[in-house]
């Protein structure tokens, strides 16, 4: 089963790669689940709001600055908590489909060790900051996430493989196949 971790900062096109790295697996005909360290920090998320009288419509709305207040808080009141929780899905996916390719899109410093622990290579995603900045700016956020907030602090650790997010969705689409094959027996 073979495991990758995307990681870098946001606007780099971590979820767009691992969406497209999903659709050419299944062209190959490999399963591949996505599972996601902050899972916990999107489930609180929409009780918050839901609580807040605006329930959200969307699995994937993200409230970047609620998301790195929770993060924060969670990991100070246990650091491993979020990464425990991963770990746990990891190891139910493991046992329910030993096939896929299990990929992971959201990556942060904190959680590098955990992950790579479970088996998981890394891939390094960025982009020109321009470019990363206007992406992040046009993903139509609820709120931005602030680029300098702990929680957002660069990895420091070396990538299995290094994606430059600079070109066209195309040109990303044949990072992904590239990937896929190499992932695949």
């Amino acid at each position: 089963m073979a495991k990758l971790a995307l990681f870098g900062r946001p606007g780099a096109g971590k979820s767009t790669l691992t969406g497209l790295l999903v659709l050419e697996l299944a062209e190959a005909g490999v399963d591949a689940r996505i599972l996601k360290v902050g899972t916990t920090l999107y489930e609180l998320q929409a009780i918050i709001y839901a609580v807040a009288g605006r329930p959200l419509m969307d699995g994937h709305e993200q409230d970047g600055q609620l998301l790195n207040a929770l993060g924060s808080h969670i990991r100070r009141i246990n650091p491993d908590a979020l990464t425990d929780a991963f770990g746990w899905r990891v190891r139910q996916a493991e046992q329910s489909a030993p096939a896929s390719v299990l990929l992971c899109d959201d990556v942060r410093a904190p959680d590098v060790e955990a992950v790579t622990n479970l088996g998981f290579r890394l891939v390094e995603v960025t982009a020109p900051e321009p470019l990363r900045l206007a992406r992040k700016r046009d993903r139509g956020d609820l709120s931005p996430g602030n680029d300098q907030h702990a929680t957002e602090a660069a990895v420091r650790a070396g990538p299995w493989l290094r994606v430059d997010n600079a070109g066209t969705l195309d040109d990303l689409r044949q990072h992904a196949a590239r990937i896929a094959r190499e992932v695949t027996p």
